[in-house]
């Protein structure tokens, strides 16, 4: 029997990262401007997946409801719903719909957040919801209420002081103020 070195045996590909088919598909679909067959997908792509995964990746899509699908012939023709983004965001609702403790979860998830990203997240949901012109409650008893509104710099929490109640194992200051 004889003996086989390493560098005789052919080289597996790299095993591909979660998801990482999905973003490839949902980018290829992007790039044309009417719905396409899973046949164009796989060509897009080089050509080096198969057809059946081409299709397995689409129905996934479609369950995550980041395509649509129409009937053309026998086969169907796909188009984006989503984008990259749209995906990721996707992912984590899912995720955080799973948990049990949806509070926990979102306050580990902005604690952790950069400076950057948390100025980030701050203008997005002022801007996706902007402050009201009367008083700002707080019935989720986070001790932080919300106050100023556009053209103010940017959304503040009555309580940011240091040492002011906020999120459980939030610091103070942090994104981590809730509203209803």
């Amino acid at each position: 029997m004889a003996h086989r070195d390493r560098e005789d045996r052919p080289q597996r590909s790299r095993r591909r990262g979660q998801g990482e088919l999905e973003v490839q598909v949902l980018a290829a679909l992007r790039e044309s401007a009417v719905p396409v067959t899973a046949a164009w997908v796989q060509e897009r792509l080089g050509g080096d997946l198969a057809y059946t995964t081409v299709v397995t990746i689409l129905t996934r899509l479609l369950a995550k409801d980041a395509v649509a699908r129409e009937r053309r012939g026998r086969s169907f023709a796909w188009t984006p719903t989503a984008d990259v983004a749209g995906l990721a965001a996707l992912k984590m609702r899912r995720l955080l719909d799973g948990e049990g403790d949806r509070e926990a979860v979102l306050a580990s998830f902005v604690t952790a957040l950069s400076p950057d990203d948390e100025q980030v997240l701050r203008a997005l949901l002022e801007a996706a919801h902007p402050a009201e012109p009367t008083a700002a409650h707080d019935d989720a008893g986070t001790g932080g209420t919300r106050t100023g509104g556009a053209g103010t710099g940017g959304t503040t929490w009555a309580g940011d002081e240091p040492g002011a109640p906020g999120v459980p194992g939030a610091p103070a200051g942090s994104a981590g103020r809730t509203e209803d």
